[in-house]
């Protein structure tokens, strides 16, 4: 027996709807406005491909200067206190918002 699909198309969650991205994000990641997923996926595409990871403690990154600039410090930070320093960049789009 095959189940019939839902008649309602699914509705994106919150994380998919695009952001506007600050000026400094931008220098990091590329110009907005993307996804919040799309955002966490390009800052880990620098941090990797600059090796800013800790080596000894995977959890920290250590800020190059231009992270620095998105992040407020160049002190290592925890990947998950990472996240709330990059969310400040994000605000909701116009479009997102219609």
């Amino acid at each position: 027996m095959v189940k019939e699909q839902a008649k309602e198309p699914k509705k994106n969650s919150a994380f998919m709807k695009p952001v506007q991205l600050s000026e400094t994000l931008e220098e990091l990641i590329g110009k907005g406005p993307m996804a919040r997923t799309e955002v966490t996926k390009k800052v880990w595409e620098y941090i990797k491909k600059h090796k800013l990871q800790d080596d000894k403690n995977k959890r920290n990154i250590n800020p190059d200067a231009k992270l620095a600039k998105v992040l407020g410090s160049n002190q290592p930070i925890d990947m998950f206190k990472m996240t709330s320093k990059i969310a400040k960049h994000l605000k909701e789009s116009e479009m997102a918002a219609r």
